[in-house]
C-alpha cells in the first residue's frame, strides 16, 4: 500500500511539474524526421507555429544543444533511427516550464546550421538543423582537363536525380513518390553509363536526401561534366496528360504555358527541401548572376537542344512522348553557362495508369537504357576535345558530306564499306539521305 502511495505521489509532482508547460506552451512538436547524407546530417522539427530557437555546442562529452521557446513535445524524438549519422543519442527536457531543450549526444564533430522554413503546399512550419561534417564537405574536383594525357579524358556525365530527402516531389494518386521512380531510374542510368569506358557518371546525390538546385549544378561542375542531366516525373493538376518529355533552358520565356508551370513547380523544390535563406534569393546579387549567366548560354543552349532531341526521340521507343519537340522554360537547374543540360520528365506521376509504369523497376531500366543509348550517340557524333572518344572518332571514322547524285550505296561502295554498317553508325532507318547531310564513314 505505502509504495502505490508513492507511485502516486511520484506521478501527481510530475503531471504538476508538466502542466503549467503544457498550458503556456504557444506551439507544438508533431514529428522528426532524421535525413543522413554523405556530408551532413539534417534534423527537420515538423512545428505547429512558428518558434524561437537558438543552437550551441558543447564538449567534454560531446553535445549539441538545441533550445525551442514555447513549444511543447508532441511526439518521441528518441525513437529516431540515427545509423550514419554523427547523432548516437537524443534526449529532451523542459525548461522554465515552457520551453523545451534538445540534447543531442555526438560521436563527432560537427558544424550546426539551423534556419526556419515557412508553410509551403506539404509542410506546415519547421525547424531544420543541419549537422555539417567539416571533413566531408571538401569536393574533390576534377583535375583541369589540360592537364589530362589524352587516353585519361572521358566524357563525364552528371546525373541529378529530382528531390529526395525532405522533398518528396509530386506524389501519384496510388502513393507513388517522385522522388523513389527517379531514384530507380537514375541508378540504373549511371550503370549503363558507367559501362563504356570512355564514359563515367557522377550522380549528384547518392541516397535519399535533398540538396539545394544550386548544389546540384556545382557538383556537376565540380565534377568538369559534359552533359547535365535532371531526372524527373511530371506532374499536373488533372489526371488526364500523360507521356515523357525534355526540357531545356530558355531565355526568353517557356514554350507552352505546361512548360511555364512545371518550371515554377520545380524552381519551388527549395522550399520544400529545405535550404537556407531560400526566401529571399531576390537580392541584387543573386539577380546580377542571373543576367550574366543568360547572357554566356547562346552556344549552351544550342548544344541542350541537339542533345535533347536525341533523348526525346528514344524516350519515344518505351512511352508515348507527350510534346514531339524539346520544349523550354526556365529551369533555375539548368542555368549553367559551361555544359549542356536538360530536365527529363519520365512520364506523368499524375496519370494512374503512367503512375503503375513509372513504379515498375522494368519500365526503369527500360527508360534509363534508351537515355544512355541517346546519350552516348550523341557524343559519338560530337566528342569533346581531348577525350578517349574524340581520339578513337578521329583515328577510326572520316566524315562525308553528301551532294547531289550521292546514294547511300555508291558512298559504301566507293568507301569499300558494307551497307548496312554505314547504316547503324550513322543510326539510319532506311537509304534515304539528303544534300548537305554529313555522314559518318569507317576506315577500311
Amino acid at each position: 500500500m505505502k509504495n502505490m502511495i508513492r507511485l502516486l505521489l511520484r506521478n501527481l509532482s510530475v503531471l504538476l511539474l508538466v502542466l503549467p508547460f503544457l498550458a503556456n506552451a504557444n506551439s507544438r512538436i508533431d514529428s522528426l524526421r532524421v535525413w543522413p547524407a554523405p556530408d551532413h546530417t539534417r534534423l527537420v522539427f515538423d512545428l505547429s507555429g512558428p518558434v524561437q530557437h537558438r543552437v550551441f555546442a558543447l564538449e567534454n562529452p560531446r553535445r549539441l544543444v538545441i533550445d525551442i521557446s514555447s513549444v511543447r513535445l508532441n511526439t518521441q524524438l528518441e525513437s529516431q533511427d540515427l545509423q550514419s549519422t554523427p547523432v548516437s543519442r537524443i534526449r529532451s527536457a523542459v525548461r522554465n516550464q515552457q520551453d523545451l531543450r534538445v540534447v543531442l549526444d555526438l560521436s563527432r564533430e560537427v558544424q550546426p546550421r539551423s534556419f526556419l522554413l515557412r508553410p509551403n503546399d506539404q509542410y506546415g512550419h519547421r525547424l531544420v538543423v543541419d549537422l555539417v561534417m567539416p571533413e566531408q564537405v571538401r569536393v574533390q574536383k576534377a583535375p583541369p582537363r589540360e592537364s589530362l594525357p589524352r587516353e585519361q579524358r572521358r566524357i563525364i556525365i552528371a546525373i541529378d536525380p529530382g528531390h529526395g530527402g525532405e522533398d518528396p516531389g509530386a506524389i501519384g494518386p496510388g502513393g507513388t513518390r517522385e522522388k523513389t521512380v527517379v531514384w530507380g531510374i537514375s541508378r540504373e542510368l549511371a550503370r549503363l553509363i558507367n559501362q563504356d569506358p570512355a564514359f563515367d557518371a557522377v550522380l549528384t546525390r547518392t541516397g535519399d536526401y535533398y540538396i539545394g538546385l544550386r548544389k546540384r549544378v556545382d557538383v556537376a561542375r565540380n565534377a568538369r561534366a559534359d552533359l547535365f542531366l535532371s531526372i524527373h516525373a511530371d506532374a499536373y493538376r488533372s489526371p488526364q496528360p500523360s507521356g515523357s518529355s525534355v526540357y531545356v533552358l530558355s531565355q526568353r520565356g517557356a514554350s507552352s504555358e505546361s512548360a511555364r508551370w512545371l518550371a515554377d513547380s520545380e524552381n519551388r523544390a527549395d522550399l520544400i527541401g529545405g535550404v537556407e535563406g531560400v526566401l529571399t534569393l531576390g537580392d541584387k546579387d543573386e539577380t546580377l548572376a542571373g543576367v550574366l549567366v543568360d547572357l554566356s548560354m547562346t552556344a549552351t543552349l544550342s548544344e541542350s537542344l541537339k542533345a535533347g532531341s536525341r533523348v526525346l526521340k528514344n524516350m519515344g521507343q518505351v512511352n508515348r512522348l507527350h510534346k514531339r519537340d524539346v520544349e523550354q522554360a526556365g529551369f533555375l537547374v539548368l542555368k549553367s553557362p559551361d555544359m549542356p543540360s536538360m530536365l527529363i520528365e519520365a512520364g506523368f506521376i499524375s496519370n494512374p495508369q503512367e503512375e503503375r509504369r513509372l513504379r515498375d523497376p522494368a519500365f526503369q531500366r527500360q527508360m534509363a537504357a534508351q537515355i544512355a543509348a541517346a546519350v552516348k550517340e550523341y557524343f559519338r557524333e560530337n566528342p569533346p576535345p581531348n577525350t578517349v572518344l574524340a581520339n578513337n572518332t578521329s583515328s577510326d571514322l572520316r566524315r562525308y558530306v553528301i551532294r547531289r547524285g550521292d546514294t547511300l550505296s555508291e558512298i559504301a561502295r566507293r568507301s569499300g564499306v558494307d551497307i548496312g554498317e554505314l547504316r547503324k553508325i550513322n543510326n539510319l532507318s532506311s537509304d534515304a539521305i539528303q544534300v548537305g547531310q554529313t555522314l559518318r564513314i569507317p576506315s577500311t
